[in-house]
């Protein structure tokens, strides 16, 4: 017997919180990706039988007052409780591992995740450690989904200790992009075009860390006009493009689930307002609004708005929270969901960056 469960929803829970599942509702947790400020010990691990990866990314929470005589103190944020993106499915669920991969999925939508640590190639390769190990995971994630009939990728989230960071020549965020291009090409996936939603964030240290989401009914790719698609940047952002749209729409039954990549303040392909978080936020939220717009179009109505999404947001700089925040509260009023988490983005000049998700019926 089945909960009374959307086909695929998405939930913000804390650590606690997610421990603390009742059985049943335990056991329609696709996977889980938990945001945690220092490596948890294993008492503190929720006991829960699903894939779930934890990334070093410190939630964040506004400071409600500074001790006396450090009033410029107001407007930093301070650390908050583990937070944890959850996937839930109305269905029963199969849970397997292959490889370095842990999953579970239901018939028709698969979640998994893949942590590796750092390795060097084989001798003789030009490949750096990153790269090596990027192309390593998406091959695994690929044999995977070719071995259980799960063809269509919906959405990946990519973690990684130090993305801006230089080594071998070559920012190691253009080594990630090498080596998953690289294993698209090698397993005959598309580059352009018909390619996932995703996004690539810099954790504070730890393996490289991906979790997928995956169906068999196909998604289809959403570009945002403002914007040059990322798989067809210009070759100084890198020898290989990134490879994801800007958005993935997949109808699952009688729902529309919606997944929002990374965005930030890029118009065209180049960074706009740098400097200027709130500038930078407003551009971004301007960005989903019109990729919203055009899924709206897709779906013939309009389902999806600004603040009906479930967000996670990236913030290179925890001072800039609470400005952040206000911009966002400026333009969807004070009820939107949202959690706040302290990490690099992909473009060192990038201050936020933000994904969604919604999951509503169509």
């Amino acid at each position: 017997m089945t909960m009374d469960l959307a086909v695929l929803s998405n939930q913000h829970l804390s650590l606690v919180a997610l421990g603390q599942l009742s059985e049943a509702r335990a056991r329609h947790v696709l996977g889980a990706i938990c945001y945690v400020a220092a490596p948890l010990t294993e008492s503190a691990a929720p006991r829960i039988d699903a894939p779930l990866i934890r990334v070093l990314m410190p939630p964040l929470a506004e400071m409600k007052s500074a001790p006396s005589g450090q009033a410029d103190t107001m407007a930093a944020a301070a650390a908050a409780d583990p937070v944890c993106d959850v996937w839930f499915s109305g269905s029963a669920l199969e849970p397997g591992q292959r490889g370095d991969i842990r999953y579970r999925h239901d018939g028709s939508t698969l979640f998994g995740v893949i942590e590796l640590a750092e390795s060097a190639p084989e001798a003789g390769s030009t490949s750096t450690p990153l790269q090596h190990t990027t192309e390593r995971a998406y091959r695994q994630i690929f044999e995977l989904l070719e071995a259980l009939e799960y063809p269509y990728l919906f959405r990946l989230w990519n973690y990684m200790a130090d993305i801006n960071g230089q080594s071998h020549g070559l920012e190691r965020y253009r080594q990630f992009n090498q080596g998953r291009q690289k294993a698209f090409i090698a397993c005959r996936r598309d580059v352009v075009g018909n390619v996932p939603a995703a996004c690539a964030l810099g954790a504070v240290s730890g393996p490289l860390t991906i979790a997928f989401l995956a169906g068999r009914q196909s998604p289809l790719a959403i570009e945002n006009p403002r914007q040059i698609s990322a798989f067809a940047y210009p070759d100084h952002y890198g020898p290989r493009s990134p490879t994801f749209a800007r958005a993935s729409l997949v109808r699952l039954g009688s729902e529309a689930v919606l997944f929002v990549s990374g965005t930030a303040s890029i118009v065209g392909h180049r960074t706009v307002h740098p400097g200027d978080v709130q500038a930078q936020t407003r551009e971004t939220l301007t960005n989903i609004e019109t990729i919203v717009q055009v899924a709206n179009q897709q779906v013939a109505k309009p389902l999806f708005s600004l603040r009906n999404l479930l967000y996670r947001v990236y913030v290179r700089h925890s001072t800039d929270l609470a400005a952040i925040r206000d911009v966002m509260q400026e333009r969807m009023g004070p009820q939107f969901n949202a959690v706040f988490l302290q990490a690099d983005v992909c473009r060192h000049d990038l201050l936020v960056e933000m994904e969604a998700s919604a999951s509503l019926p169509a």
